[in-house]
């Protein structure tokens, strides 16, 4: 028996480490899905240079590092790498990004440019915090499936919460953007919102995304609005409302992410029939 060499892999020590990445729900996509969010960040940075050397420019060597470091960004992006990774699947994920990257670019757009938000750039919207909605969808999805793990409850009970949680949020939502009704932007929003709400598929999962959604936006909002890279016209660090508007936003995105999944099974189910009939037809 040859002897052991350090850089030789025991035989109890991969079955460990595949335990431990089963249970982190790793697969082949999820090393895919962490490089494309690498390159994303580096592109951002390098395009958006200067943004950057502001933002170090405001380190103060008289103070220790540990006491000025972004403990919470650093949190932030730790854990939203670890969750796009679990059980990532490039067929499916793929469609949460492009539907992510479309609204999130949406939803910037009607925010800056009716003045409920701005930007310490003061871009309308800016193009560098785009990317940031489909690796939040992401997050969100994992999120939102393991919230799905809990034990069930009764379909009316579910009902009941669903209509708990969203009629007051389209009423706070109604507040919040009362000085923008002046803009189309905002009617399109709130007839959006209302029928996001007033067609609801699947109660529980509704309300488990909206609520994932919110989890994750409370840290988002946090970190944006006291970090002063967004802020409010209300100018609180965050405003309740907007904590939640990232539930509503998970609800939107995953109800889109449904309509696209059934085209596209509608749209393969049109291409095999039409296969099928050419070759019934001998014209294949």
């Amino acid at each position: 028996m040859p002897p052991f060499l350090p850089f030789q892999k025991s035989a109890s020590q991969a079955p460990a480490r595949r335990s431990i990445f089963s249970r982190l729900g790793w697969t082949r996509s999820s090393y895919t899905l962490l490089s494309l969010f690498l390159a994303v960040v580096s592109i951002i940075i390098f395009v958006w240079w200067p943004l950057v050397q502001q933002y170090w420019a405001s380190y103060d060597p008289a103070y220790p590092f540990w006491a000025q470091f972004d403990w919470l960004l650093l949190g932030i992006f730790l854990v939203m790498s670890l969750l796009i990774m679990a059980r990532a699947d490039l067929k499916t994920d793929v469609w949460i990004v492009l539907v992510g990257m479309a609204g999130g670019l949406a939803i910037e757009t009607w925010g800056t440019q009716s003045g409920l938000w701005s930007y310490f750039t003061h871009e309308r919207p800016p193009l560098w915090i785009v990317p940031a909605w489909p690796i939040a969808s992401l997050s969100i999805d994992r999120l939102a499936r393991a919230l799905n793990r809990l034990p069930a409850i009764p379909p009316a009970a579910n009902k009941v919460i669903y209509w708990l949680i969203f009629i007051p949020y389209y009423l706070a939502m109604l507040a919040f953007v009362s000085p923008t009704w002046h803009k189309p932007m905002t009617w399109l929003a709130l007839l959006a919102v209302a029928l996001i709400i007033l067609s609801p598929t699947d109660h529980r999962l509704a309300v488990i995304t909206f609520v994932a959604g919110s989890g994750l936006g409370y840290f988002l909002e946090v970190w944006g609005t006291t970090r002063l890279c967004w802020t409010y016209y209300t100018l609180q660090t965050p405003p309740p409302f907007a904590v939640f508007a990232h539930g509503l936003a998970a609800v939107a995105f995953w109800r889109v992410g449904l309509l696209v999944a059934r085209w596209r099974a509608q749209v393969w189910r049109m291409v095999a029939n039409l296969s099928r009939f050419k070759k019934a037809s001998g014209t294949g």
